[in-house]
């Protein structure tokens, strides 16, 4: 005999049953979103932090988790040579007292010069490689460059510019032998601290950047010297408002 009261029940409770099993089957799904959307914050919530103390980059993380080398002397920015921080902003991103942390212009300038995106330039500025030293990876990838340009956005707002080029020239890697920051730098291309560099042992050390490994300021070839000359004419050229937002109190 028909009767559709049971079947409809039936119906109901299976129904019922498949909506009970898909929380347990969107879970592990959703543990993986939140712990992705944990790391993509976290750096944010970081960096305000980091207005302080003496930061570290990943690749000196790793290599201490290695067992690898790593030198480093925290050096602040009122005892770095102003030779070396107008080397290194002549060098690395002479804008980098006027943009917000991305050089629309220089982005622009790379994406024009190349044929196609795969041979693009860099283009990073100094808060841009800060980001990517501090909370990312070496190497180029657009998923590293799609996370670090927003960060670099946030680090320009929440930190000062001396602050940034502070961190910088702490966690730049300048030498071959895990030399991390100007002190260690100099002290090995030079013998000497990175306070009391000359125009031209400050320009031959931001020549070193970015691959120390390759460039050496202690025994400088040819060209890295007519480089660290190129970069001793800009610095001589620059007018002063390319360095204006490093005065002032630290």
């Amino acid at each position: 005999m028909y009767r559709p009261g049971k079947r409809s029940s039936a119906r109901k409770m299976t129904v019922a049953y498949d909506i009970l099993r898909l929380p347990r089957v969107a879970w592990p799904l959703r543990a993986v979103i939140f712990a992705v959307l944990v790391l993509l914050l976290l750096p944010y919530v970081i960096t305000p932090f980091y207005a302080f103390g003496q930061p570290v980059s990943t690749v000196m993380i790793w290599r201490r988790m290695a067992g690898e080398r790593v030198e480093r002397v925290y050096l602040p920015l009122s005892r770095v040579s102003p030779n070396l921080q107008r080397a290194v902003i002549v060098a690395e991103d002479g804008r980098f007292c006027s943009h917000n942390g991305v050089d629309l212009v220089e982005i622009q300038d790379a994406i024009e010069d190349a044929d196609d995106l795969s041979e693009m330039r860099g283009g990073s500025t100094i808060t841009q490689q800060v980001a990517k030293n501090l909370f990312l990876w070496p190497g180029r990838s657009y998923l590293r460059k799609a996370l670090e340009l927003p960060l670099a956005l946030w680090i320009d707002l929440v930190l000062s510019k001396r602050r940034i080029l502070e961190i910088y020239l702490n966690i730049a890697e300048w030498g071959p032998n895990g030399e991390f920051g100007v002190e260690a730098g100099a002290r090995r291309a030079f013998g000497r601290s990175a306070r009391s560099l000359s125009q031209t042992q400050a320009a031959l050390l931001a020549a070193e950047l970015p691959n120390p490994h390759d460039r050496d300021a202690r025994r400088p070839g040819p060209g890295l010297r007519r480089l660290a000359g190129l970069y001793r004419a800009r610095v001589a050229r620059a007018p002063a408002a390319a360095t204006a937002c490093l005065s002032g109190a630290p």
